[in-house]
């Protein structure tokens, strides 16, 4: 190896180190998870939510903020969270004030991220604009799934952020089906469902404003969320949504 070529690797390697750097340096998202409502004992979020807490955390690219309370919404402090993650669900949930409404609306708007997991969808029935905001919803007497089951999963855009590099996969899960909703939508994830028949997204993004949101269908319980697919999903719909990009290795839980 003459001079010229040795000068070359090192400093291919110091830029890398560099980079690494910088890259530790990175402030961490500002996550606001909420929770404190879903189908219980189906959904339980008492134990998925300090669960998904734990898998964002281990990462070491986000801080979380749990609140069990959906009234936050109406903070005006609400803006110093970079996304908001609803592991949040079911029709019974209590409605909105006017004033929640509109601040999350200005806040996914104004270019924040939204990551709504596997039951919200199906929260605030009587919101007509819910659905536009998060892309698709679960519509009492028309969506549904089958009996719990493992499936497997196929990834239908490779080149996006948050499936680039991810191999198709099993989830152990529901395979929610027939959702309704006519924003456009990215499809990233889908199932093929034998009580709809159909082939459904189960992972999906879209627009909202200037705001990014990506609807993650997975997450039925604690099992549902341990495989290394949803991790993996989990942390890089959260991260997407939150800066436009995902830098969580595919094989970050490989094993954990």
């Amino acid at each position: 190896m003459n001079r010229i070529t040795k000068l070359a690797v090192l400093a291919a390697v110091l830029g890398a180190g560099l980079f690494a750097a910088d890259e530790a340096k990175a402030p961490k998202i500002k996550v606001l998870l909420i929770t404190g409502h879903d189908v219980v004992p189906a959904h339980p979020w008492r134990e998925t939510t300090p669960y998904d807490r734990a898998t964002l955390e281990a990462s070491g690219r986000f801080e979380v903020t749990v609140c069990e309370d959906s009234a936050i919404l109406e903070a005006s402090s609400l803006g110093r969270y970079d996304v908001i993650l609803l592991n949040y669900g079911f029709w019974t949930a209590p409605d909105l004030s006017p004033a929640a409404k509109e601040n999350l609306l200005a806040y996914v708007k104004n270019g924040k991220g939204l990551v709504p997991l596997h039951f919200a969808c199906s929260a605030y029935q009587d919101w007509p604009e819910y659905k536009n905001l998060i892309g698709r919803i679960w519509k009492k007497g028309e969506a549904g799934h089958g009996p719990r089951s493992t499936f497997a999963n196929k990834i239908v855009d490779p080149d996006h952020p948050i499936t680039r590099g991810l191999g198709d996969f099993e989830a152990d899960d529901e395979l929610y089906a027939k959702l309704s909703g006519d924003a456009p939508i990215k499809v990233l994830v889908t199932a093929d469902s034998d009580w709809s028949k159909n082939t459904e997204p189960l992972v999906f993004t879209h627009t909202y404003g200037r705001g990014r949101v990506a609807q993650n269908l997975y997450g039925h319980d604690v099992k549902a969320r341990s495989t290394s697919a949803y991790k993996v999903l989990l942390c890089r719909c959260v991260e997407w949504a939150a800066t436009g990009n995902a830098t969580i290795p595919a094989n970050a839980f490989d094993g954990k």
